[in-house]
């Protein structure tokens, strides 16, 4: 079984990268504005004073303007920095500079915290391939996310940002795999 997931994964995700690869420039920008609010809402909502959330790419669904709006208001913002050894470090970011990381990702420059300096966040914000409607996540195939949310000692709660059309019915499942509290879309919060 692990193996057919594993596969149905990997197909899965090839079609998703397209999907986000074939998006307008316009389709983005109101996606970006919707989300935003979506994101700015839900950390209102919690009163989170410090949050971990990442740094997205071209591809991905845009997190940087809730990033600013944090980091604006004063919020701690820790950015994950991907690690050789498949664990996360985290850095403060403070929205201006960053570098390109591991696997091309962008990350903060600054001091780095170590992997638990995530247990003190009120709201993790997590990249997602897609999410299936009983809150399982499926990332992008290294599993940073999946053994970082499995190693803490007190998790809060963790949305996954994900476009309208990547909140579907199912997921492969791996028994690694970390469900997520809810996600984010442009058309909606949902809370599992």
């Amino acid at each position: 079984m692990t193996g057919d997931a594993g596969h149905q994964k990997r197909a899965l995700r090839v079609e998703l990268r397209e999907r986000r690869r074939q998006l307008t420039d316009r389709d983005r920008d109101t996606t970006t504005a919707a989300l935003t609010r979506h994101l700015v809402t839900l950390a209102t909502d919690l009163g989170v004073t410090s949050i971990a959330a990442y740094l997205s790419t071209n591809d991905e669904p845009n997190t940087r303007p809730f990033v600013e709006w944090a980091i604006g208001r004063g919020i701690r913002v820790l950015v994950p920095v991907s690690r050789d050894d498949g664990l996360l470090d985290w850095a403060v970011t403070d929205g201006r500079q960053e570098t390109e990381g591991l696997h091309g990702m962008p990350e903060p420059v600054g001091e780095l915290l170590g992997p638990i300096a995530i247990n003190d966040v009120d709201l993790i914000v997590v990249p997602a391939a897609a999410v299936d409607r009983s809150g399982m996540r499926m990332g992008w195939g290294r599993g940073y996310f999946d053994r970082t949310l499995g190693s803490m000692e007190r998790c809060p709660p963790v949305y996954a940002v994900v476009f309208d059309t990547e909140l579907v019915d199912s997921v492969p499942i791996e028994v690694h795999d970390k469900s997520v509290d809810g996600v984010i879309t442009p058309s909606a919060i949902v809370t599992f």
